[in-house]
């Protein structure tokens, strides 16, 4: 059996700046990732919003600059999903992928959260060249040009807000004749000039060649099918934090979010949260990157009080 003194699961911004900071202290450190290294910023073409890349860096060079960093200091990944976490006997913790089980002292769990999708033709393709789920990340792309906001809540018509300093229109498409968004944010929205509203609607399917070019909508009411011709549809229909593993073991809010202090830590003594799983998380790779070095620090500290 495998012992470490730190555990991170995850490998996107927030658990591989973990594992810097984790293995650079001299702490014995693995990571588990079960998909790509890089988490959601691998799959994002350029990132402009990330200090010191003046001319933006493509997602995936930087989440590999961010384990190769890592792996400098020493950590090691582990390209295996956890489908356990327990707290042992000894107070270590238990941590089970497929093949084995692992025994860490401190555990960082930077599992992110999945956006929910549209689930139409054309959104996987074109993710990243007209489809995204951040417009905080990616609005400025899209600077004069028409876009489509999907969504009713309030971080629809927040980003949709966010959009229109950039956007030449932004088109808010709702499944239903009203919005759930609070009640300010909806009086700010209709007073903006720029954005416009479709009720009643789904997109159908994201068209384009090399880039988005059109949104097929169709109203559910009518069942009228309508082509609008955008350069990007942002949806913003929920998300689910990857927090399965924290369930039963530490504290989490309604919506499924890990609670944690500004330390980053849980009720459970050695175990810490960083990033998109836990509750009221900024969701850019700068402040994930950010939880992930506080939680490093805080089981390096955890560490040193056992001696």
């Amino acid at each position: 059996m495998d012992r470490y003194d730190i555990a991170i699961i995850g490998g996107g911004g927030a658990g591989l700046t973990a594992a810097v900071y984790a293995a650079r202290a001299m702490r014995s450190t693995v990571v588990f990732e079960g998909n790509v290294t890089g988490g959601q910023i691998a799959t994002t073409d350029v990132v402009e919003n990330f200090p010191g890349f003046p001319e933006g860096i493509n997602g995936f060079d930087l989440a590999q600059n961010m384990l190769r960093q890592a792996e400098k200091f020493g950590a090691t990944v582990e390209y295996s999903r956890v489908e356990r976490l327990d707290r042992a006997g000894d107070g270590t913790f238990a941590v089970a992928t497929e093949a084995a089980v692992y025994r860490a002292r401190a555990v960082i769990v930077a599992a992110g959260a999945d956006y929910n999708k549209l689930g139409v033709p054309g959104e996987d393709e074109f993710v990243g060249r007209g489809v995204s789920y951040c417009a905080t990340c990616d609005a400025a792309f899209f600077t004069g040009q028409d876009v489509v906001v999907v969504g009713g809540g309030d971080a629809a018509v927040e980003e949709a807000l966010f959009t229109t300093r950039y956007a030449k229109t932004v088109t808010i498409v709702h499944r239903r004749d009203t919005l759930r968004a609070s009640g300010i944010l909806q009086e700010r929205a209709r007073a903006n000039e720029k954005i416009r509203f479709v009720w009643d609607t789904v997109v159908e399917r994201i068209e384009g060649a090399d880039a988005v070019e059109r949104a097929v909508l169709r109203n559910l009411k009518t069942g009228t099918v309508s082509v609008m011709p955008v350069s990007a549809v942002f949806v913003f229909i929920g998300q689910v934090p990857n927090s399965h593993l924290l369930k039963g073991l530490a504290d989490l809010d309604a919506g499924g979010h890990a609670i944690v202090d500004l330390q980053m830590a849980t009720t459970v003594p050695g175990l810490f949260v960083a990033g998109d799983v836990r509750t009221k998380a900024a969701r850019q790779l700068i402040s994930a990157a950010g939880d992930g070095a506080t939680a490093a620090i805080s089981a390096e500290h955890y560490l040193a009080s056992l001696g």
